[in-house]
């Protein structure tokens, strides 16, 4: 039996949960950035849904964005009505989501987050996500993504 993370297998809980049953692969190494990740599995950056945990006012916001861009933090902000979304420190994310920041899953988390997906990801028939953790990455489609967060549809970037 490999390398078993604790977070991992609360998103593999989760993920089943929601109806949904992936492999979910332990990599050699971390890929805590989506270029890193892209790399590793030979598929476009833009295939990968980079999730970014940002603190709106105090409240967490997961913001899973296509790996090829950033998000434009002020317009989102005003797009959702928000305060201004700062990027959350290592202590928020984990205290939020339960995993470290390079791995943070769609889910699995203490407690519902709200969450937006990028439209970008559309345009990729596969996805992938990180496991809970630095090391693990699982497949997704765009539609099942948008299921399991209950996540709302955005551009996360003016203009696209």
């Amino acid at each position: 039996m490999g390398v078993v993370y604790p977070a991992t297998e609360e998103v593999r809980t989760a993920l089943r949960r929601a109806g949904y049953d992936p492999e979910i692969t332990v990599l050699d190494e971390s890929v805590h950035t989506a270029a890193l990740a892209a790399a590793r599995l030979g598929v476009p950056v833009g295939a990968i849904a980079n999730s970014l945990i940002f603190d709106a006012d105090g409240e967490a916001l997961l913001v899973l964005t296509s790996g090829a861009h950033r998000v434009d933090t002020g317009w989102l902000a005003g797009r959702l009505g928000t305060g201004p979304l700062r990027r959350a420190s290592p202590e928020f994310v984990r205290t939020h989501a339960g995993q470290p920041i390079g791995g943070v899953a769609p889910v699995g988390h203490p407690a519902p987050l709200r969450t937006v997906v990028d439209t970008d990801l559309a345009g990729f028939p596969q996805l992938w996500a990180a496991g809970g953790h630095p090391r693990t990455v699982f497949p997704i489609d765009y539609p099942t993504l948008v299921r399991i967060t209950a996540g709302t549809e955005s551009a996360v970037v003016d203009g696209r």
